[in-house]
């Protein structure tokens, strides 16, 4: 199989689909990689490693996109990428289609299978290949949101680990998965007053044992979130219903309980964001303000760390890719539920249930048969 790997060309996206020693490992299964040149320079890979990996460098992204049979991406494509998109190609990225109902018409449109790393989910309900960036996302969050807590930064000139003598920071973490862990580990580290508000109460018993006490754990209603928000300099929002909209916990009326100057690092936001004035923001102009709250809403936050992102990204990607490559998607799905999970779309069908909710658009269960 053909396997392309095109630059990124979201805004301020310096990651890239696979890393060297994955080009390898395609190329010792007896496959084809082709990358284009100069795209894994924001992760720190030039296109001599590549090619000393056993990869062909192409000069363009048109290139790429026309010969690969399975196209490795890290983000959805976007409106420059869509007329490269074709009937038959297997398209393997981060999709987070239930908020982009356009980019959801135009898979469908082009009768694209699209294969979305964040719906891979296992029996347990892990999402093996969301877990690393939301580890990343997690951790950052409280780097972020510290900074802009900063006075020069617009926030309310608190330091998240206070001194001696002073308070320190309180943060509220909405949500209990790994984004959250995440957040609450870092937060921790760092001397903060911490709260995480989860509706699995195992999961929030987990927690307090993980953290022996250092964390209060509470359980999730409107109740104890709004009661959060009066005391919060952070709010980091990581709640996930997998390929589904994220549910909106913060209403802007609910923003007049916070202090001016507190600030929402909406990890969320891929999937819609969980404050209601939340909306998509980029690396280069990340904060907006909202009744003097300021909010975080970068989209791709993982590819600001594109050199830890990237490698973390392919240690988790690569086996589902090396199945596809070597068995064909509809035979590695066959014989992994998981990987089948990830399909949201398949040859103009729409086949995921969470996104067919979303978007209030009809979808049929995927149905697999031998090759």
């Amino acid at each position: 199989m053909i396997v392309g790997v095109p630059k990124e060309i979201k805004e301020k996206e310096f990651r890239v689909g696979i890393v060297p020693s994955g080009v390898k490992a395609l190329v010792l299964a007896g496959h084809t990689v082709l990358i284009e040149q100069g795209a894994g320079l924001g992760s720190g890979i030039p296109d001599r490693q590549y090619l000393e990996a056993g990869a062909g460098v192409a000069s363009s992204a048109a290139e790429v996109w026309a010969k690969a049979e399975l196209l490795m991406k890290v983000k959805e494509p976007l409106p420059p990428e869509y007329p490269l998109l074709r009937p038959g190609l297997i398209l393997y990225t981060y999709l987070h289609l239930a908020p982009l109902p356009e980019l959801t018409q135009v898979l469908l449109d082009a009768q694209v299978t699209g294969v979305a790393y964040e719906t891979v989910q296992l029996e347990n309900g892990a999402l093996p290949l969301l877990i690393p960036m939301s580890q990343v996302a997690g951790r950052m969050a409280i780097q972020v949101g510290a900074h802009f807590l900063e006075k020069e930064a617009g926030g309310r000139g608190v330091l998240l680990a206070g001194v001696p003598g002073v308070a320190p920071g309180h943060v509220t973490i909405l949500g209990s998965g790994t984004v959250a862990t995440n957040a609450a580990q870092m937060a921790v580290g760092l001397g903060a007053e911490v709260t995480m508000l989860g509706r699995n109460l195992r999961r929030l018993a987990e927690l307090d044992d993980l953290f022996r006490g250092r964390i209060t754990t509470l359980a999730s209603s409107q109740h104890t979130i709004e009661a959060e928000l009066g005391q919060a300099d952070l709010v980091v929002g990581a709640v996930l219903s997998p390929g589904a909209r994220a549910p909106k916990l913060i209403r802007r009326g609910m923003l007049a309980l916070m202090r001016p100057g507190s600030v929402i690092v909406d990890v969320a936001i891929d999937q819609g964001g969980c404050a209601e004035t939340s909306r998509p923001t980029y690396h280069s102009d990340p904060v907006y303000t909202v009744d003097n709250i300021i909010h975080y809403c970068v989209a791709n936050m993982p590819g600001a760390v594109p050199r830890t992102s990237t490698f973390a990204l392919t240690n988790a990607t690569l086996p589902y890719c090396l199945a596809m490559a070597n068995k064909g998607l509809t035979k590695a799905a066959a014989a992994d539920p998981a990987l089948a999970r990830g399909i949201n779309v398949w040859q103009g069908k729409l086949v995921n249930r969470e996104v067919g909710e979303a978007q209030q658009l009809s979808w049929e269960p995927l149905a697999l048969s031998g090759e």
